[in-house]
């Protein structure tokens, strides 16, 4: 992880290892790489073993508790309503003290669709 990754962390996306979620997980990974390249961040994916799951992102910064920013709810959602959700997210992420490094990618995360 490079340092610039250690200041303003990466998205973590927690979703099933089964097929049961596999075009979810499609849309869903489309919108975090998008928001990852967008603010300079690094994408994980960790997943389990659970059937039924929801499909999570989480942001985490540091040796801070991961925040989790995004649920799919067990539902097909469109690309667009993906990332205005996370978008709305991070955006109000960005305000929090703990989280400067993403006040200097408002901005980025404002824009970002």
């Amino acid at each position: 992880m490079s340092t610039l990754e250690n200041v303003i962390g990466r998205l973590l996306v927690y979703t099933s290892a089964l097929d049961t979620c596999r075009n979810r997980l499609k849309s869903i990974s489309i919108v975090t790489e998008k928001m990852a390249k967008a603010l300079g961040l690094s994408v994980e994916v960790v997943t389990c073993q659970k059937e039924l799951t929801p499909i999570y992102i989480y942001y985490a910064s540091g040796d801070e508790e991961p925040i989790p920013v995004y649920c799919d709810k067990n539902e097909e959602t469109s690309v667009q309503e993906i990332c205005k959700n996370l978008r709305n997210m991070m955006f109000v992420l960005s305000f929090h003290p703990k989280h400067s490094a993403l006040k200097q990618a408002r901005k980025a995360i404002m824009q970002f669709s």
